[in-house]
């Protein structure tokens, strides 16, 4: 939680004012039972009413002053507390951006929502209460002790004795509760994946009739979360009963003592009053004190849980900025030396080399990949072939290196990617999910995601050679007709569409379609292989596919099976000799369709 504090570094001016505001509150606020008790002693007991109504006007100039210092007190202590929160979220969103999608798949995204939203949250009511209160109320608290030793040194003894004894019950049911919230807000990250997972399943969910099930899996979450925060609470409601027995207890005490002192002339009754006055003051201050402790320790469980978040290492070194590469090669198993700085000359623009490569997605799990070995030259077509789990989505995604080769190296235009810096990688590949992700917006500022730069001819030419021309037209607006998130205005195969186009108006080197055609019909994904096969320039292109038919023009395919190459060669080739590939293509073709299939793809 300390380590948050650097994001309060430009709000040190008001960190400072906010406090100091308060203390000189609650400084007028101490005078008040002096105030009170001259007020009594001799205007009251001398029956001077020009001397109370003189006092009357201290006593109101007093709470003005004290009014104009808290409104000021409370200003500086909101903007810090929101300026700091904002940018705590900025820090912590940028933190997610550089993790690995290892990392994010471990860590979980309802957990990161969380910490994005609630736990900020907590955390800047922590900021904003300890600004107001946390120098004030021990400020009132030990000021109220030593005001009551200039009245009287016996009657403030009991001071002595409460205020200690308020402090073991403060800070004993503090020390109980950190932990306590703590687990609460782990029990809130599992209520929030739930609730993702059935609003983004809610349609596979009534499909299936399984609303009965979801509802009792989301009230038995909901149910610990309760008994996990009326656990809680209980022990954070012993506070306010405790303190105002101890407080009251302390009052009795006090009231006894001034009542025998006042008997005896020690004591005068204005002084008795002042001392009370004290003591309700130190009782009001420790409730307060109470209640800020108990935000405080739900904001220090909070600050700790995204302080994991940010101590999480970034996923991956950027290559331009990351030292020591030859010993990085050495650990991750490469035996090559780093390719000098000619081969990245034209004559290796757009190759894509896999040089013995295995993957791993955990420490201590099961190898996903395991010793791939090809290359491909520039301008070839790739098909990626394999049944579910064989690893295909995987081997794609180590070309942009959204995960780091466990042995082996992966060679793009001939150098490791690990030796370029992120944004220079990336530049050079295009890639389309699995899913179709597309954003609120217009179909102009999706497509302008792939180039913001691309003009309408550009962005008309994506839209043609991915087969999205005809219903683009078709739009009222164009490409200006609005999608809503993740285009639910939209058909499956519209999404892909679109997908496909904004790649595709990067102009990338390397185009990766990642199983991107699953809700095209034949005709039409026939259609865009063609086109792409026809596009300008010579695209590297590799194209993840549970359609053989999708693969028959392929340059080079790569046959998955458990992670493992089965088989690489053409289609002539692999199903000649290929088991795994036979399999596959023949449970998709009758093999009297084979030929026509092979026509069809002419065509």
């Amino acid at each position: 939680m300390k380590k948050l504090l650097i994001y309060l570094r430009d709000y040190k001016k008001e960190s400072i004012l906010g406090p100091l505001f308060k203390l000189l509150e609650a400084s007028f606020e101490l005078i008040v039972p002096l105030v009170v008790a001259a007020m009594i002693d001799t205007g009251i007991g001398s029956g001077d009413k020009g001397y109370i109504w003189r006092q009357c006007a201290v006593m109101a100039a007093l709470g003005l002053i004290g009014l104009v210092c808290a409104v000021t007190a409370q200003y500086f202590a909101a903007k810090a507390a929101v300026g700091f929160a904002t940018k705590l979220r900025h820090g912590l969103f940028a933190h997610i951006q550089s993790l690995s999608f290892s990392q994010m798949d471990r860590e979980g995204t309802s957990t990161l929502i969380t910490r994005m939203t609630s736990d900020i949250n907590q955390v800047q009511s922590g900021v904003n209460l300890v600004l107001r209160l946390f120098l004030r109320s021990p400020f009132i608290v030990f000021g109220a002790m030593i005001m009551a030793f200039t009245v009287d040194v016996k009657a403030a003894l009991i001071f002595v004795v409460v205020i200690p004894v308020l402090s073991v019950i403060v800070f004993g049911i503090m020390l109980v509760s950190i932990p306590l919230f703590k687990k609460v807000q782990g029990r809130l990250d599992g209520v929030m994946g739930i609730t993702r997972e059935n609003l983004t399943g809610v349609r596979v969910i009534r499909a299936f009739g399984e609303e009965e099930h979801e509802t009792g899996k989301f009230d038995a979450e909901t149910d610990a979360l309760k008994h996990m925060q009326t656990f809680a609470g209980k022990i954070s409601a012993l506070m306010n009963p405790l303190t105002y027995v101890v407080i009251n207890a302390g009052l009795v005490a006090l009231i006894y003592v001034g009542a025998l002192q006042v008997e005896e002339g020690i004591l005068s009754q204005g002084q008795v009053i002042a001392l009370v006055n004290y003591m309700s003051q130190i009782l009001v201050e420790l409730v307060k004190l109470a209640n800020l402790i108990i935000t405080v320790t739900k904001a220090v469980a909070c600050g700790n849980r995204i302080q994991t978040i940010f101590e999480i290492p970034a996923g991956m070194d950027d290559g331009a900025q990351a030292g020591g590469q030859a010993e990085a090669g050495k650990k991750s198993g490469r035996t090559e030396s780093s390719v000098p700085a000619e081969s990245g000359a034209d004559s290796a623009r757009g190759t894509v080399e896999f040089d013995h490569v295995s993957l791993r997605y955990h420490k201590g799990g099961e190898e996903a990949l395991t010793d791939i070995h090809f290359k491909a030259a520039r301008g070839a077509t790739i098909g990626v072939i394999g049944g579910t789990g064989s690893g295909k989505s995987s081997l794609v995604n180590l070309i942009p290196r959204f995960y780091d080769v466990e042995k082996g190296s992966v060679k793009v235009d001939g150098r490791d990617v690990r030796e370029y810096s992120l944004s220079e990688l990336r530049d050079k590949i295009g890639i389309v999910m699995q899913k179709a992700v597309l954003f609120k917006g217009t179909i102009r500022d999706n497509l302008l995601w792939g180039n913001e730069n691309a003009d309408d001819g550009e962005l008309w030419d994506a839209l043609r050679t991915a087969q999205a021309e005809e219903f683009v037209l078709q739009k009222k607006d164009g490409l200006d007709e609005r999608i809503e998130q993740e285009g639910r205005n939209l058909s499956g195969g519209q999404k892909q569409r679109l997908s496909i186009a904004r790649a595709l108006v990067k102009k990338p080197e390397i185009l990766i379609l990642d199983d991107s055609a699953s809700a095209l019909d034949y005709a039409t994904d026939a259609a865009l292989r063609k086109s792409i096969r026809e596009m300008p320039g010579e695209t590297t292109v590799f194209i993840v596919s549970q359609r053989a038919s999708s693969l028959l023009h392929a340059d080079l395919i790569i046959v998955l099976d458990d992670g493992e190459v089965a088989g690489m060669g053409t289609h002539k080739e692999l199903l000649e000799n290929c088991e795994v590939y036979q399999e596959i293509y023949y449970s998709q073709f009758e093999r009297s369709e084979e030929e026509a299939a092979q026509n069809a793809e002419r065509r």
